[in-house]
């Protein structure tokens, strides 16, 4: 954590200087397991895409995301941001970073179905990739979080999660040798707060950026960027007769930033988990959950807010047989017929 402008490689996704974007691969190996997937047993019809094809431009991502006016991104918050999130000194133990759950290694997640939190404990939902989730709208599975700045400070505010004492912790970072230069050098004028904490670490999560993979460069017109399998996949992620995927994973970050209901086994019963509804509690949203985003998600096993799919084999099994008895799922979500 030595300079934001060291190039540290993590695995797919590499950290930059300021006047470089994060490059990392899209899914792939999704548009291979598309590919490979056959519903009610017919193979894809002729619905074709041809690389460089005007209509496919949505589907590019500025080289970075917006930043909000009292937060604009600059090396000095991004370096302050990055040494608070991989520092372990931030939680109540004294052992668990942002970086814990979120591992640059385990594409910016934690190869668990379930994350683990304060001492341990199993959580109830997967940890997120962090890659280009400054791209979204609105933030955690449930949409709780309004903003970037919000969500990096709810796993700190979490007793099940970081459990930071807050007032034990501005102790430590001004007494602590360079964190009261970063902060001043970062946010001139203003404290050593909630505020600048999740400021910080939302300005180095902003440059975790997927944006250059070989999908893109066959969008802009390299004919060759993908093999014939992949561009077979993603022709059957688009048909609205077959795969249909784009219905939810739409845009350049491949989430329409909204709430579906799935229909897997963890809505079902009197601990079903109900997401979205208990944050707004509209029939449609009970055990539904924010779509993620598709960008590197060849890294971010296991899938499914609940960790249930080990694969994404498994996943494209889910979508083909439908959702499990008795689930209310999504009007979105439609099995092979």
């Amino acid at each position: 954590m030595d300079g934001f402008k060291q190039n540290v490689s993590t695995g797919r996704v590499s950290i930059l200087s300021c006047s470089n974007s994060i490059v990392g691969s899209f899914a792939v190996g999704l548009l291979l397991m598309l590919s490979a997937v056959q519903l009610n047993g017919e193979e894809t019809s002729n619905f074709t895409i041809q690389s460089g094809h005007p209509s496919l431009q949505n589907f590019l991502l500025p080289d970075q995301p917006q930043a909000p006016s009292d937060n604009l991104t600059n090396p000095e918050r991004v370096e302050l941001g990055k040494k608070l999130f991989f520092d372990p000194r931030l939680s109540a133990n004294g052992n668990m970073s942002c970086a814990t759950c979120h591992n640059p290694s385990l594409g910016w997640s934690d190869g668990l179905p379930t994350g683990r939190g304060h001492n341990g404990l199993e959580l109830d939902r997967a940890t997120p990739t962090v890659v280009n989730t400054a791209f979204n709208s609105i933030q955690m599975w449930d949409g709780r979080a309004p903003s970037l700045e919000a969500q990096a400070l709810g796993p700190l505010e979490a007793s099940v999660e970081m459990a930071a004492d807050f007032d034990a912790l501005f102790k430590f970072l001004s007494e602590t040798d360079g964190y009261v230069e970063a902060f001043t050098k970062a946010y001139p004028g203003e404290e050593i707060s909630k505020a600048t904490i999740g400021k910080a670490i939302a300005a180095f999560e902003r440059t975790i950026v997927s944006n250059n993979s070989a999908f893109d460069q066959w969008v802009r017109g390299d004919a060759d960027a993908m093999n014939e399998q992949q561009i077979r996949g993603f022709s059957l992620f688009m048909n609205p007769a077959k795969g249909n995927c784009v219905e939810c994973h739409s845009g350049a970050n491949f989430t329409d930033n909204s709430f579906h209901n799935l229909g897997l086994k963890s809505s079902v019963g009197p601990d079903a988990d109900l997401g979205r509804f208990n944050e707004k509690p509209i029939g449609i949203l009970r055990s539904a959950f924010k779509t993620p985003t598709l960008r590197d998600v060849e890294l971010t096993a296991p899938y499914f807010h609940d960790g249930s799919a080990q694969t994404l084999k498994d996943v494209m099994a889910h979508y083909v047989d439908g959702p499990v008895e008795g689930a209310s799922a999504s009007p979105a979500f439609k099995p092979s017929q």
